[in-house]
C-alpha cells in the first residue's frame, strides 16, 4: 500500500526585497510599499557565500599621523558664499549633489561658480548641459558675466560620451547639470529612470577618485522637494547642498544637507537678479521694513540659519471679521504654529481675539519655522490689537508654550550680538538666557517669564 509523507518540505519560491529601504514582498511589484519608491523592487536571487583569498597589499597601512592630509585640503571656488558652506571650497575628488527646484538659480550658480573657478586659479572647468545646447550657456555666460578662457562647454546626454569629453579635456573642475539627463547605454531604461540614476552617478563618481577631479552635479526634485532619484545617491557623493528660495523673492539660500569635508549648520546667502547671482555677506537688511515712523502690529525678531543669526521683521493685521468663521491667514509663517501662538495669547494673555480676522506675514519673503519667532509673533499680534506700536529698535524672540511660559531659544548670544551689531535697543527674551555676562553694549536685555508679562512689558498701559 502507497504511504504519503506529511512532512515533506516545500521548496520556498524567492521573494522581492526593495534595494532602497530593504522592504520585502512575495509578489513583485512596481513601487515599494514602505518607502513609496518606483521600480526599486527586484527578486531576491539564490546566493552562494564564497570566500575570498587575501592578496598581497600594495599600499599598506599607515600611522594616522603619518597621512598625508594636503589631498584632503579645500581650494576657493572665487564665491565666498558658496565656499561657506562647502567648508572653505572643493576638494581634489570630492563629488557634490546640488538640488533645488526648476527655475531657483542652480544653473546659474554654478556656471558662475565655473566661471570664477577657471579665472582664480587657472584651473580647467568642464561644463556639461544635458538639458541646454553650448550656444545658449554661452548666452547665460555672456549675460553674467561669466566668460573665461579655461571653461569648456559641452553639450551631452550620453554617459561614454562624457567620459570621453573628461578624458579629452582633463578637468580639474567637472560640472554636469543634469544627472537625471545623462543615459548610458550599457543600462536599459530612459534618463532618469533608478536604474539609469545610479549607473551614471557611480561612473562619475568612479571617474572623479580615479582623477581627482571635483564634481557639482545637478539634481532634480520631487513635488515635495525631496531630492529625485534613488537615496542610495546622496549616500554615494561626498556633499548634499540644498538650493531653497521662493521664486517671487530675490533671496536664495543655500544650505549642506551633508557635508564629509566640513561643518552641515552654515548656509550661504545669494541675490538673483536679471545679471546672475550675488553672495550676500550681510542680508539682514532684506527682512526689514525701512520706515521713519513706528507702526503697530510689526515686531523684530532674530532667526538662526545654521549658525548664521538673521533679522526678520513679524507684521500682523487685526480686523473685525464680517463672517461667522474669522480668518487666520499666514505668509512665510507656519499657519498651525501661528493658530496655536494666537489660542495661546488669548487665553494666556486675555487678548480679545473673539471674531475678529489676523492676517501675519514675514518681510522680503523669508519662511520662519524656527519656534523662536513665537515671541516675535505673539507681540506683534498683542501691538494690532491695542492699535499701538512696539517702543523703537525692539526685538524678541522665544517659544510660546500652550500654557503662555515663554521658553529658551538655543544661540541666545548669537542673537543679541547681531541685534546689537544692527542698532536695536532692547531685546525681551525668556528667563534664564541671559546668561552668565554681561549684554551686548547699548543692548537693553528683559526678560519676561510668561506671554502675559511680555504684553504688559512691550506694551505698557
Amino acid at each position: 500500500m502507497a504511504t504519503t509523507t506529511r512532512g515533506k518540505a516545500a521548496t520556498r519560491a524567492p521573494g522581492f526585497r526593495c534595494s532602497e529601504c530593504g522592504w520585502t514582498t512575495v509578489k513583485w511589484v512596481g513601487r515599494c510599499g514602505e518607502c513609496q519608491a518606483w521600480g526599486s523592487v527586484a527578486e531576491i536571487g539564490t546566493t552562494t557565500v564564497r570566500t575570498t583569498a587575501a592578496r598581497s597589499v600594495a599600499s599598506p597601512a599607515v600611522p594616522i599621523g603619518e597621512v598625508d592630509a594636503t589631498h584632503a585640503q579645500a581650494s576657493s571656488t572665487g564665491v565666498s558664499e558658496f565656499d561657506r558652506v562647502l567648508g572653505g571650497g572643493l576638494v581634489r575628488g570630492a563629488v557634490v549633489l546640488v538640488a533645488g527646484e526648476p527655475g531657483i538659480g542652480k544653473s546659474t550658480l554654478l556656471l558662475d561658480v565655473a566661471a570664477r573657478a577657471a579665472r582664480s586659479s587657472g584651473r580647467k572647468v568642464l561644463y556639461v548641459s544635458g538639458e541646454e545646447s553650448a550656444a545658449q550657456v554661452r548666452l547665460r555666460a555672456e549675460r553674467i558675466e561669466a566668460m573665461a578662457a579655461g571653461l569648456y562647454l559641452a553639450s551631452e546626454t550620453d554617459l561614454a560620451t562624457v567620459l570621453g569629453q573628461v578624458e579629452a579635456v582633463e578637468p580639474d573642475l567637472l560640472v554636469v547639470d543634469s544627472v537625471q539627463t545623462i543615459a548610458s547605454g550599457e543600462v536599459d531604461g530612459a534618463a532618469g529612470n533608478v536604474s539609469q540614476v545610479r549607473e551614471v552617478t557611480a561612473a562619475i563618481i568612479q571617474a572623479a577618485k580615479s582623477r581627482g577631479i571635483a564634481v557639482l552635479l545637478v539634481g532634480h526634485v520631487t513635488k515635495d522637494g525631496s531630492i529625485a532619484g534613488p537615496r542610495v545617491l546622496e549616500h554615494l557623493v561626498d556633499v548634499v547642498i540644498q538650493f531653497e528660495g521662493d521664486r517671487h523673492s530675490r533671496l536664495r539660500l543655500v544650505r549642506a544637507v551633508k557635508n564629509r569635508y566640513g561643518p552641515t549648520d552654515e548656509v550661504g546667502c545669494f541675490d538673483l537678479s536679471d545679471v546672475g547671482i550675488v553672495g550676500l555677506p550681510d542680508p539682514s537688511g532684506l527682512f526689514l521694513t525701512h520706515r521713519t515712523t513706528q507702526v503697530p502690529g510689526t515686531c523684530v525678531t532674530v532667526t538662526l540659519e545654521g549658525r548664521r543669526p538673521l533679522v526678520t521683521e513679524v507684521q500682523s493685521l487685526v480686523a473685525t471679521s464680517q463672517i461667522p468663521t474669522p480668518r487666520r491667514a499666514t505668509s512665510g509663517l507656519d499657519s498651525a504654529r501661528v493658530a496655536m501662538i494666537v489660542a495661546a495669547l488669548d487665553r494666556r494673555a486675555g487678548a480679545p481675539l473673539g471674531g475678529k480676522d489676523i492676517y501675519l506675514s514675514t518681510v522680503g519673503g523669508v519662511r520662519l519655522t524656527e519656534p523662536a519667532a513665537d515671541l516675535a509673533i505673539a507681540l506683534a499680534t498683542a501691538s494690532a490689537i491695542a492699535d499701538r506700536p512696539l517702543p523703537a529698535g525692539t526685538v524678541a524672540f522665544g517659544e510660546v508654550g500652550l500654557a503662555g511660559e515663554i521658553r529658551p531659544a538655543t544661540g541666545m548670544a548669537r542673537r543679541l550680538a547681531e541685534a546689537a551689531r544692527l542698532g536695536f535697543r532692547t531685546a525681551y527674551v525668556p528667563t534664564g538666557s541671559r546668561g552668565d555676562g554681561p549684554p551686548p553694549d547699548g543692548l537693553r536685555v528683559v526678560e519676561v517669564p510668561d506671554l502675559r508679562a511680555a504684553v504688559a512689558m512691550a506694551l505698557p498701559g
